[in-house]
């Protein structure tokens, strides 16, 4: 069964700051990468409100491209890998396991999507969707050096067929996540989409998280914390103490539209008073430790 056709590709390519469709060249890549980290954040307000995820591509093109939204990897990598191939990339879908924060050694489930392309006679990782920490440029998956990109090197670690993406991050290399070649399966996607969106594990269910890039800079918001990663000085972190204060860099800095349900309000107001209670609660503890 043959998959269904981009319905808004002008537009989508309007949005990355094309007038027409360009050809598909290892330099167009680089490009496309680098302008949709940019123009399309990473945002979690349906997992945050425990709303559903529809990853079918009629979805993903209304919330991303008409509805003004963004969305995590499922959506962004599911469109970005549409436009790919209407634009003639060779590109197949891959999966990964996180392991940011972890051991490398850790076997969580598959609930990472990005992309393989096949140009230049070389294959190369695309990844518009691993929010804070996405690269912003293709890397060489035959290059086991240091790759530059816009903002920080990356590395691509192979052994025994595996892959390990690391990000050169506070003077030293952080894997990100691990991955092989092995094409997913449209089923397999569901899955790991189900999985990220509803299981209590998930690191997106009832949390708030956004992440965008900007020329030599990224934007990252958790909770009401957001930062602003400046390449090469100090970041920038300010604690946003209400709820109108978040939906103003949700608006603002991240440029989302953002949805019109009720309890969006409400339930950051939640989030807000958690976060300062459990703050609280740390401040004591360290007070009442005996030194």
């Amino acid at each position: 069964m043959p998959s269904p056709a981009l319905q808004h590709a002008d537009l989508y390519l309007r949005r990355l700051g094309f007038a027409r469709a360009p050809v598909p060249t290892l330099d167009t890549l680089h490009l496309l990468q680098l302008r949709h980290t940019a123009a399309f954040p990473f945002e979690t307000l349906n997992t945050f409100l425990h709303r559903p995820v529809p990853i079918d591509l009629p979805a993903v093109e209304r919330k991303l491209l008409l509805e003004g939204r963004g969305g995590y990897c499922y959506e962004l990598n599911g469109l970005y890998l549409a436009l790919l191939r209407r634009l003639g990339f060779d590109a197949v879908p891959l999966t990964g396991r996180v392991v940011m924060g972890g051991p490398e050694d850790a076997l969580p489930p598959r609930t990472h999507q990005m992309v393989r392309v096949r140009v230049g006679g070389r294959d190369w990782l695309t990844d518009v969707g691993f929010g804070g920490m996405v690269p912003t440029a293709p890397l060489a998956l035959d290059d086991a050096g240091a790759q530059p990109t816009p903002h920080e090197p990356f590395r691509l670690d192979r052994r025994r067929g595996r892959y390990t993406l690391r990000a050169w991050v506070g003077e030293a290399w952080k894997a990100l996540y691990v991955f092989d070649l092995e094409a997913p399966a449209p089923a397999d996607l569901e899955v790991g989409n189900w999985y990220v969106s509803t299981h209590p594990d998930s690191p997106f269910l009832g949390r708030l998280v956004a992440a965008r890039t900007g020329p030599f800079c990224r934007h990252a918001l958790r909770g009401g914390s957001y930062a602003l990663h400046r390449v090469g000085q100090p970041s920038l972190r300010r604690e946003l103490r209400t709820p109108q204060a978040v939906i103003g860099v949700l608006q603002e800095v991240f440029g989302l539209q953002l949805p019109t349900q009720p309890g969006l309000h409400a339930a950051i107001a939640q989030q807000l008073d958690a976060l300062h209670a459990d703050a609280s609660d740390s401040e004591e503890k360290v007070l009442a430790t005996p030194v």
